[in-house]
């Protein structure tokens, strides 16, 4: 009997999630937190080549994989979309219990998948040089961006599959599996990062080598786990070819969030261009800042995501009370864990800075500028709760104007402003707090227009129209 039972716990536990029952809290919770494990084994990748880079390369290794980031970024949008329609239409299609949809969605969103890897491994040869002269790389780290992002985008389809199949998993409930196989993948790109660089001395290169066939691996055990699920949808063939329908639908859903992620990156890559104009040591805080941003974001960024389901999910079952109720109580539990952060990040931040480099004059520089954004991750709690159940009702329009609102018409502009105004003799390009004040401004304004947007309600009424 208590074989049966652990047997069941455990199966229950990889099982999908019907979130349109029970406490919404707990619920989300319950959701959220497999996610933010596998949130933070994701940023593991990016971490640890940077610590790697930085303690076995130098300084100039590290600014190189930093300053790789926003192209990187910016040619991934076309996944971007794809994943967050999938998981819209995924999350309301089972909530409605609609196998056939379902079975076609998830097809759809597979054949879209490897187009759009091809298309990037065509182009990326192409634009990689170009766009890292465009952001003034300084001539000491360019071969090695180069070889780094040459390397993860010809092996992007298993980085685009997992993002896509992890995301398709999460539309149907169940976190759980996406953090098992994510945790198995960061441990095998931690080994073959030291494999790599610390004994067969390959550099830059080696890192972006062990997150490709780390990220391979993990798309893989998706498949699988999609395969066993035939109690849910069919993965057949037959529903690999998109329809119309399905390929309007999760372009119509996904497009708003692949123009978002699109003008996100482009701002990054003209903020790159500014902070390059600071050197190789601003680089390398940036990057080291960045990688620590990059931890204190995941708990908003696993509730954004859980958010989108539980509001899809009971959109599609037409409980259009529990989705308000769902997100009250799961946006005051992402700021409490986010007050929480910004507070260990005052004061324990200065350790985190050392794990990347042992230049002193690096992490106090690193840390005079996290003070200044720290406060930030509070107003993007309440930003990635109520984008998310809009996007989850339907309304991906919304997010996407703010985002480009807070991001083209105010911290970019307010970076170069600040930088101009701060010219002197001795800073002839100005101070380089400029980056940094732009962005907390943008995250407090953008947690102040999304509240307005999500009270004025436009949201529900798309949730109607679904």
């Amino acid at each position: 009997m208590e074989k049966q039972k652990k047997a069941f716990s455990l199966a229950a536990l990889f099982a999908p999630t019907d979130m349109t029952e029970g406490s919404p809290g707990k619920k989300i919770i319950a959701f959220a937190i497999p996610m933010l494990i596998g949130n933070i084994a994701q940023q593991l990748y990016n971490t640890v080549d940077s610590i790697v880079v930085g303690r076995y390369v130098g300084d100039n290794a590290l600014a190189a994989v930093g300053s790789a980031g926003p192209i990187l970024n910016l040619l991934l949008v076309l996944f971007v979309g794809i994943s967050v329609g999938a998981s819209i239409m995924v999350s309301q299609y089972f909530g409605a219990k609609q196998r056939e949809e379902l079975s076609f969605s998830i097809g759809c969103s597979i054949t879209l998948t490897a187009i759009s890897s091809v298309i990037i491994m065509v182009l990326a040869p192409f634009v990689i040089r170009p766009l890292l002269h465009l952001l003034n790389t300084p001539d000491s780290i360019m071969d090695w961006c180069s070889s780094y992002l040459m390397i993860l985008f010809l092996g992007i389809a298993g980085m685009a599959y997992y993002n896509i199949l992890s995301g398709i998993l999460r539309g149907l409930g169940d976190s759980v599996s996406a953090l098992l196989y994510l945790l198995v993948a960061t441990v095998l790109n931690i080994i073959l990062d030291l494999l790599f660089v610390a004994v067969f001395q390959m550099g830059v290169a080696g890192v972006a080598l062990a997150t490709a066939i780390a990220q391979a691996v993990s798309s893989v055990l998706c498949v699988l786990k999609l395969a066993r699920m035939g109690d849910i949808f069919d993965l057949k063939f037959s529903y690999l070819k998109p329809k119309r329908k399905h390929t309007a639908d999760m372009i119509r859903l996904g497009l708003p969030s692949g123009i978002t992620q699109a003008i996100f990156s482009m701002a990054m890559i003209i903020v790159q261009s500014l902070t390059n104009s600071f050197g190789e040591m601003f680089i390398a805080a940036n990057v080291i800042i960045m990688r620590v941003d990059g931890f204190a974001m995941m708990p908003n960024f696993s509730f954004g995501t859980a958010m989108t389901t539980y509001a899809g999910q009971n959109v599609g079952a037409r409980k259009y009370d529990r989705v308000e109720q769902g997100a009250k109580e799961g946006t005051l539990i992402s700021v409490a864990i986010s007050a929480a952060i910004t507070a260990l990040i005052l004061i324990f931040g200065k350790y985190l800075m050392q794990i990347f480099t042992e230049t002193s004059a690096l992490v106090d520089l690193s840390m005079r500028m996290m003070r200044i954004l720290a406060v930030g991750y509070i107003a993007m709690a309440v930003t990635q709760c109520l984008s998310g159940v809009m996007r989850g009702a339907g309304d991906t329009m919304t997010p996407m104007w703010i985002s480009l609102i807070t991001t083209v018409l105010i911290r970019v502009p307010l970076a170069y402003g600040i930088a101009w105004m701060t010219r002197s003799p001795q800073l002839p390009n100005g101070r380089s707090e400029c980056i940094f004040i732009s962005l907390l401004a943008s995250w407090v304004l953008g947690a102040l227009i999304t509240w307005f947007f999500y009270r004025k309600g436009a949201w529900k009424k798309k949730a109607l129209e679904e």
